[in-house]
């Protein structure tokens, strides 16, 4: 075929397209002396006719009809001139039916010379129509409820679902208005909407609200309505249509999340067992039930171990111990309660379904009376209540958190009218587990707090005290006052010479980690302080023990070392001697301490700050002052200087001011200073020891220098038993008499000069050596035949404790008794 000329009276393809679609029409290309030259695919789908049987012969065969010549040629001249014709045709199928079709003829187009006509046609299809009886059904069957009231609101035609939602029959509920037939269902407020779209004509959508009715009376139903106004033909309002759709379910699951999320919020806000079983028994009412109770087992109600539930259901079985930790009625008082909170209860499960509740089940009794309950008769009291108040349906479910059993909630209603459903029995499932993780976190919480505060409390001192050579006043201040414990410590040693030493850390981190690191680092110091070594070497010995502890942790597990891991510890130490007021002190990274004296301001003694313990490798220096009587020596941690608002310069000079007030009471002058420098909770732990010194007198304190001869032992003696009687102390001068007797001829024979005597009235009455040599003095238990080596074992007999120590000339051994 060739392709087509255009002439005058040739339609260009746009033209054609624009005219016909022919995509999925039936079409045939007819010349213009009406014989068909093509035959598609669609023509045949249609009439059935194959190309072969079509092609070459006349198209008037296929018409159904008759033929009208002058039509016929009427249209092909209307083509020939460009406009193309549509029209209805009636056609005929090779099955002999007959087709109404929609015939389609475009302009005439040339083909090989030729001119030819695009001939497209389409079945015509019937348009569907609506009976009347169609159009009743699908109003009275649709499952939505329909109805229409008139401009006074009356009701002038309802479907039968409406009538069905309602409970109401249609032939009472005509002529009347929503709230006259249905109370229940909030009609004020429908009626208003109502009023409204006559007003504005403008449709409500969606419009849900909650009620009872006569179908459904002992249950809140939930439903969306849609109002439209209806309008006659010359646009007046006539009336309102509107349309009703039950939404009961899921109204409900919305409220059940709500309420879930609710709990979430409002249960378990603090980590206390009793409260937050009584946040849970709040919460349920009235959202849930009219009356609540939670009984826990004894041990977690008093927050210690773990809870216990019979796992061998006998005809008697030993029930655990319960208690009453929290309860709500809606009437005032609980009075439906036979116990109250913090009672003993038992627990007394239905006889039926005890095995779901000891599975931790959920029961449920949706008809609960006094003759059908699960109180056995030896419990009248209970079926009273029962009887009293009209408790009707309960719901009981066991708290279990982590597979531990903690206690049982138990859901009555008795002003509610609605008996527990099963949608009920999930909402107080959720609850209550909710109420039971939090539950188990508060008891898992009270268990480690005490077990941290009491660690804490056996690590610090219980009760310090400085003995005559200073008075002291403590506060200690965790980060965290609701854990209580940190890593902060101080302690006061009393050592002898009547001397006392002073110490105060900080160990990094809070919590128990850091209070058992410290309580390491505590013992550690006390048992050096003991040795009567000097600040310096004290902190180079604690220094090595936390190396030596850090190293012991680098081969455990990540466990292990999250929680006694030494990540870093400061530390000053000092010892003051009041028989010389010479204060020696130390530190290792930790602040210095602060010295006021009377009618002075205060200052911060420059010490050598020395690294943190821990770090290794580096030597500490020891800085000794003197202290005036009355002195107000202070040790602190970091956390009372350090701010947000202010640098650690700035907290030492408040500091300073703080404790300015010397002649305050001590204990009254550490709290009020810890009081202005921490006016509000801080991120750090606080220790602050206080210390106000003291001078030994000259009159309780005697020396001797004694020469190294033999021959001045006796001399010797003979003085220090006449100055312990002139104190008053005849009782111990024959005891005096033989340790100075000891104690000299030891020095005298294997020590090295200078030595000296020196004895101290404090406390206790010390008896003191002195020489120049290092080598400290062992007790030996000597042989039956050994003409010596029992002195210092009478020694250690007779007195209260003895030891020795070193000096940077040499060393001092001393020998202390009591006072009668």
């Amino acid at each position: 075929m060739e392709p087509a000329r255009k002439g005058p009276h040739a339609s260009t393809p746009g033209q054609t397209g624009a005219l016909l679609d022919a995509s999925t029409d039936a079409a045939a290309v007819v010349s213009a002396d009406g014989v068909v030259i093509g035959w598609t695919p669609g023509a045949q789908a249609l009439l059935g006719h194959p190309a072969a049987e079509v092609v070459g012969r006349p198209v008037g065969r296929l018409s159904a009809g008759p033929g009208d010549p002058a039509r016929a040629a009427a249209i092909v001249e209307r083509c020939r001139g460009g406009a193309g014709w549509s029209g209805r045709l009636a056609v005929r199928h090779r099955d002999g039916r007959r087709l109404e079709v929609d015939l389609r003829v475009s302009p005439a187009f040339g083909v090989a010379g030729q001119e030819c006509f695009l001939v497209s046609a389409r079945e015509q299809h019937q348009p569907w129509t609506m009976g009347q009886s169609v159009l009743d059904g699908f109003l009275t069957r649709s499952p939505v409820g329909m109805a229409v009231v008139d401009l006074d609101l009356r009701y002038v035609w309802l479907n039968d679902t409406l009538e069905r939602f309602g409970g109401v029959p249609r032939e009472q509920r005509l002529g009347r208005r929503l709230g006259e037939v249905l109370p229940g269902l909030e009609p004020e407020t429908l009626e208003d909407l109502m009023r409204k779209v006559l007003a504005t004509r403008t449709p409500v959508n969606d419009y849900e609200y909650t009620g009872w009715s006569w179908a459904d009376p002992h249950r809140r139903r939930a439903y969306s309505t849609s109002f439209f106004p209806l309008v006659d033909g010359d646009g007046a309002v006539t009336g309102i249509c509107y349309m009703v759709t039950d939404v009961t379910e899921r109204w409900t699951a919305r409220q059940l999340l709500s309420l879930v999320n609710e709990a979430g919020t409002d249960i378990g806000r603090s980590l206390d067992v009793p409260r937050t079983a009584q946040e849970l028994a709040d919460f349920s009412v009235p959202r849930l039930a009219d009356f609540v109770i939670v009984d826990l087992l004894e041990p977690v109600f008093g927050g210690e171990g773990r809870g216990a539930w019979p796992t061998d259901v006998a005809p008697a079985p030993a029930w655990p111990a319960m208690r009453r930790a929290g309860m709500r009625s809606v009437r005032e008082g609980c009075p439906e309660a036979v116990a109250r909170i913090g009672d003993a209860v038992d627990f007394l499960p239905p006889p039926r379904d005890v095995d779901r509740l000891l599975a931790g089940e959920p029961v449920l009794v949706p008809l609960l009376g006094p003759a059908d309950s699960w109180w056995p008769a030896g419990q009248p009291e209970r079926s009273a209540r029962v009887r009293e108040f009209g408790l009707h349906s309960l719901i009981s479910v066991p708290m279990r958190a982590r597979n531990t059993m903690l206690g049982v909630t138990t859901f009555a209603r008795s002003l509610n009218p609605v008996p527990f459903g099963p949608d009920d029995v999930l909402l107080a499932r959720e609850l209550v587990a909710r109420a039971a993780v939090c539950v188990d976190n508060a008891r898992r919480y009270t268990r480690e707090h005490t077990a941290a505060v009491t660690l804490q409390r056996s690590l610090l001192p219980h009760a310090i005290t400085g003995g005559t050579a200073v008075d002291v006043a403590s506060a200690y201040l965790p980060a965290d006052p609701a854990d209580g414990v940190g890593g902060d410590w101080f302690d006061v040693i009393p050592l002898s010479g009547a001397r006392v030493g002073l110490v105060v850390g900080d160990v990094v981190g809070h919590g128990i980690s850091a209070a058992a690191s410290m309580g390491r680092l505590r013992t550690a110091v006390q048992t050096l302080a003991d040795m009567e070594l000097p600040p310096d070497e004290l902190l180079a010995h604690l220094d090595d023990l936390v190396l030596r502890l850090s190293d012991e942790e680098v081969g455990r597990d990540e466990a292990s070392r999250s929680t006694a891991t030494f990540i870093g510890a400061t530390c000053l130490y000092a010892v003051y001697d009041p028989a010389t007021r010479r204060c020696a002190m130390a530190r290792a990274g930790h602040p210095p301490p602060v010295v006021v004296a009377p009618g002075e301001s205060a200052w911060f003694p420059e010490i050598p700050a020395g690294p943190p313990l821990g770090l290794g490798g580096m030597a500490f220096e020891a800085a000794e002052i003197e202290l005036a009587e009355n002195s107000v020596f202070g040790l602190y941690t970091n956390g009372l200087i350090e701010g947000a608002d202010h640098d650690v310069e700035s907290g030492m000079a408040r500091l300073g001011e703080a404790l300015a007030g010397t002649g305050t009471d001590l204990d009254s002058l550490c709290t009020s200073a810890v009081r202005r420098l921490v006016p509000a909770p801080q991120p750090d732990d606080i220790a602050l020891l206080l210390a106000r010194t003291h001078v030994l007198d000259a009159d309780r304190v005697a020396s001797w220098e004694v020469p190294a001869d033999p021959a001045a032992v006796g001399r010797v003696r003979a003085e220090a038993t006449r100055q312990v009687a002139a104190w008053g102390l005849a009782e111990l001068a024959m005891t005096t008499e033989l340790i100075v007797s000891e104690l000299v001829t030891n020095a005298v024979r294997y020590a090295a000069p200078p030595i000296r005597l020196r004895l101290l009235r404090d406390a206790r009455l010390t008896c003191e050596v002195a020489d120049g040599s290092s080598t400290a003095p062992r007790l030996r238990h000597a042989r039956s035949t050994d003409e010596g080596g029992r002195g210092l074992f009478l020694v250690a007999r007779l007195t209260h404790r003895w030891g020795a120590r070193y000096t940077a000339e040499g060393k001092v051994i001393w020998a202390e008794q009591d006072i009668p």
